[in-house]
C-alpha cells in the first residue's frame, strides 16, 4: 500500500500525541488524559520528532509497503542491469572487432560510455532513494557530487545522439567531402567538446552561480531560474531542436532520392547463340542482327551499372532516415516530459524546493533513464555487425569472431551480386 503523507500532517498527528492542541495559531501546552509525565518543551519536541521530512520545503514521503518495495526493486533493477549489459555489449563489441573500429563508431562508444555512466554511477542510487519513499540518506557532499554526475553522464548522452544526427546527415549528404567519419582525430575531437560541453553544465551550481537544494534529507538540482533556463535548454531543448532538424532532412533528401532514382525495368535475358540478347526485342534465329544485340547489351549493362549506385545510394538514404526517426522518437518520448517538468517546476514551485507530486516526478525521471537502455537496443537493431557481435558475445563465442564477421560479409555481397546478375 502506498501512502503520501505530508508534513503538516505528521506534525498535527505528533502534536495531537503529545497533547498540544493549536489555537488561534498558537500552541498551548495543555495535559493529556494518557500522559504521566510533563509536556515537552518545544525544544525537546524537535528533538525527540523523527526527522521525516523538510519542514521548509514540505517535500512529501512515500510509504511504500514491503510488497511495492520488492515489486519497485525488482523492476528497476532489471531496468538498470540490462542498461548496463547492453552498453558493455557496444563498447566490447567495438574494442574486439576490427571492422567496428572505424572513427564513424567513436561517437556510438561515447554514447554507450555515457550510458553506462548513468546505470552505474546514477541509477543504483536513485532506487535506494526511491525505495526509501523519495528521501536522500547520503549527505549533502555527495548529494552535490550525485547531482554533477546525473546531469553530466545524462548531458553527454544526449549530446552525443544529437552529434551522431549530424554526422549521419553528413555522411548521406556529402559522403565525398565530409572528412570526419575517416578522420580519427577530428571525431575524437568531437566526442571531447561533447563531453566539455556537458561538463559545464554541472559546474555552475558547484562555484556558486546557483546552490542545489541539499537541506537535510532533500537533494535537488539547483531550482534558480536562470541556471534552469540555461542548463535545460543546453542539455535537451536545443539538441533535440538540431536532432528534429538533421531527420527532417534526411528525410526530405530521401524523397528526393527516390523520386530522382527512377530504376529501369530491366527485362530478362537469354541466351542463344552464344550471344546474349533481349526476349522479346531480338529475333531468335536473325543472326544478321547480332551486332546491333551486341551494342543494345552493352547498354544495358552501363544501365544495369548505374542502377546499382542509385539502388545503393537510395537504400542508404532510406536507411539512415529510419534509423534516425527511430532514434528521435524514442528520444524524445523518454526525456521530453522530464524536461517539460524540470523547466516549470521551478517557476511552480519557486526556488526553494519542488511542489511536483513525488510519484510524478520520479516517474518521469526513471521514463528518462529508460532511454540509456533504448539507445544500444536501437543501433544493435540495425547494425547487422554489432548485432552478429552481440549475438556471438552472448553466446561465449569469442574465438575467431572476426573472421566470421569477415565471411558473413562475403557471403552477403555475394548474395548481392547474385541477385543483381539473376536479371542477367
Amino acid at each position: 500500500m502506498l501512502i503520501q503523507v505530508k508534513s503538516s500532517q505528521l506534525m498535527d498527528s505528533h502534536l495531537f500525541l503529545h497533547g498540544e492542541i493549536p489555537v488561534d495559531g498558537h500552541q498551548n501546552l495543555l495535559p493529556s488524559a494518557f500522559m504521566t509525565e510533563r509536556p515537552l518543551t518545544t525544544t525537546e519536541q524537535d528533538l525527540t520528532t523523527p526527522n521525516l521530512t523538510n519542514n521548509d520545503c514540505g517535500e512529501e514521503i512515500l510509504l511504500y509497503g514491503d510488497t511495492e518495495k520488492i515489486v519497485i526493486g525488482v523492476v528497476l533493477s532489471i531496468l538498470t542491469l540490462f542498461t548496463i549489459a547492453g552498453n558493455a555489449l557496444v563498447i566490447i563489441s567495438v574494442c574486439i572487432v576490427k571492422k567496428l573500429r572505424q572513427p564513424s563508431n567513436y561517437l556510438v562508444v561515447s554514447l554507450a560510455a555515457a550510458d553506462l555512466s548513468v546505470a552505474i554511477a546514477v541509477m543504483p542510487f536513485v532506487i535506494i532513494t526511491d525505495l526509501v519513499g523519495g528521501e536522500w540518506l547520503f549527505g549533502k557532499v555527495f548529494c552535490n557530487v550525485f547531482i554533477a554526475m546525473d546531469v553530466m553522464c545524462c548531458t553527454a548522452s544526449i549530446m552525443t545522439l544529437c552529434v551522431i544526427s549530424v554526422d549521419r546527415y553528413l555522411g548521406i549528404t556529402r559522403p565525398l567531402t565530409y572528412p570526419a567519419r575517416q578522420n580519427g582525430k577530428l571525431m575524437a575531437k568531437m566526442v571531447f567538446i561533447v563531453w566539455l560541453l556537458s561538463a559545464s553544465i554541472t559546474l555552475p551550481p558547484l562555484f556558486g552561480w546557483a546552490q542545489n537544494v541539499t537541506v537535510e534529507r532533500v537533494c535537488l538540482i539547483s531550482q534558480d531560474f536562470g541556471y534552469t533556463v540555461y542548463s535545460t535548454a543546453v542539455a535537451f531543448y536545443i539538441p533535440m531542436t538540431v536532432m528534429l532538424i538533421m531527420y527532417q532532412r534526411i528525410f526530405v533528401a530521401a524523397k528526393i532520392s527516390a523520386e530522382k532514382h527512377k530504376f529501369v525495368n530491366i527485362p530478362r535475358l537469354i541466351e542463344q547463340e552464344g550471344i546474349y540478347c533481349l526476349e522479346d526485342k531480338l529475333p531468335p534465329k536473325k543472326n544478321s542482327k547480332k551486332h546491333k544485340a551486341v551494342e543494345e547489351f552493352a547498354t544495358l549493362s552501363k544501365l544495369i551499372r548505374q542502377d546499382r549506385k542509385n539502388i545503393s545510394i537510395f537504400k542508404r538514404e532510406q536507411k539512415a532516415a529510419r534509423t534516425l526517426g527511430i532514434i528521435v522518437g524514442a528520444f524524445t518520448f523518454c526525456w521530453l516530459p522530464f524536461f517539460l517538468m524540470s523547466t516549470a517546476r521551478p517557476f511552480i514551485c519557486g526556488i526553494m524546493c519542488s511542489c511536483i507530486p513525488l510519484r510524478l516526478e520520479r516517474t518521469l525521471l526513471w521514463l528518462g533513464y529508460t532511454n540509456s537502455l533504448i539507445n544500444p537496443l536501437i543501433y544493435a537493431f540495425f547494425n547487422r555487425d554489432l548485432r552478429t557481435t552481440f549475438w556471438n558475445l552472448l553466446r561465449c563465442k569469442y574465438t575467431n569472431i572476426n573472421r566470421r564477421l569477415s565471411a558473413a560479409s562475403m557471403h552477403e555481397a555475394l548474395k548481392v551480386t547474385e541477385r543483381h546478375e539473376g536479371i542477367l
